[in-house]
């Protein structure tokens, strides 16, 4: 355990970061997981509706810093061309 008084202040900060990174990158598995279980059960305009949704949840991850914004173009588009790729 920390004895120095901002040691101990770093330790709470870090803590408070780290579980709210959690929380947003949870949101942003939840996100993508319901554009898949759209594209599963096959209506189109329910996943584009999904995605939608997906991309602005991954988009304000990328703006805190959670994601790199590769990554985030990474998701996006994957998540974007499995939608479009429905028949």
């Amino acid at each position: 355990m920390a004895n120095i008084k901002s040691a101990k202040k770093r330790i709470l900060v870090n803590r408070t970061k780290a579980d709210r990174n959690k929380a947003i990158k949870s949101g942003v598995k939840t996100a993508i997981k319901k554009v898949y279980a759209a594209i599963g059960t096959g209506d189109k305009a329910a996943a584009t509706e999904q995605l939608k949704a997906a991309t602005k949840v991954i988009e304000m991850a990328g703006s805190k810093g959670i994601y790199h914004k590769n990554n985030v173009a990474h998701k996006v588009s994957r998540i974007s061309k499995a939608v479009n790729e429905m028949a």
